[in-house]
Formats: structure tokens, sequence, C-alpha cells
């Protein structure tokens, strides 16, 4: 940690992003799947019941921020590596898919602790306040700007 704590601001935000995604993409490498895969397969375990292709694409999509097209490809994707498998009208993640997010969230864990840890609650509570105002705001110019 430095001394100097820099004042938050775009540029800085971009790199704490940036580093922490790039540790993830390292694991992720190493288990065969990109970051925009983890994203969709998170989506898809965590749904609390099946979901239609078209609300998986609008989940993920709000999430990357990328657009439909890309998001079907990723979970075509997901579908011919047999992570996720059609269900009627739904989407469902497998069993390999689901032990895959498992194998990804014990691999990270260790990391996440070494780069969460010891940063007082109250300093995660106001950076956690900052962000999400930050992602509201800029959410809000990106539909402005898409309209």
């Amino acid at each position: 940690m430095t001394s100097t704590a820099p004042v938050a601001d775009a540029r800085v935000l971009g790199l704490a992003h940036y580093a922490a995604r790039g540790v993830l993409e390292h694991v992720l490498a190493r288990h065969g799947l990109t970051f925009q895969q983890q994203v969709a397969l998170r989506v898809a375990v965590t749904a609390d019941a099946p979901q239609t292709p078209d609300q998986l694409v609008t989940q993920i999509g709000a999430s990357l921020k990328a657009g439909p097209a890309d998001v079907r490809t990723t979970l075509d994707e997901l579908l011919a590596e047999r992570l996720l498998v059609e269900d009627g009208a739904h989407l469902r993640a497998t069993e390999a898919g689901r032990e895959l997010f498992a194998a990804v969230g014990a691999a990270t864990a260790p990391v996440t602790a070494r780069v969460w840890g010891g940063i007082p609650a109250e300093d995660l509570a106001a950076a956690g306040r900052v962000l999400a105002l930050v992602t509201e705001r800029a959410d809000a110019e990106l539909a402005r700007l898409t309209a």
C-alpha cells in the first residue's frame, strides 16, 4: 500500500479493474475459460431458476456492456463445451459447468483473500458506495449515448 493514496478517478478505477481482471484471466486460462464465458457461467449457475436464452443475454449483456450477438456467441461456446444445456425453453448449467465454476472459485479464493485482506471494513464500505454511484452514473451515460 502506498503512503499517499491517490484520489479515486477513472484512471485509478481502471487500473484496479485491469489488475484484478488480469489475475482472474490468468486463473481462467488454466481452466480453459474466457472472462466472458466465466461471467455467463456465473449468471447461469447462480440463477434462482433456469433462464431463457433471452434472459441470460439481457443479464450478461448488462454486466459486460456487450451486445446480444457477442453474448449469444459466448452462450453457444458454453453449450458446445457442455457447460450449459438446453432444457426446453431454458438454458441451465450442467454438472460439469457447476463443477468448473466451483473449481474457478476455489482457485481464485486465496488470491482474493490476499488482495482484499486487511482492508478496513469502513474503507471497503466507502469504496463500495463510491463504486455503486459511479456505476449508476456511467450506466445512465451509456443509456443516453446508445438511445
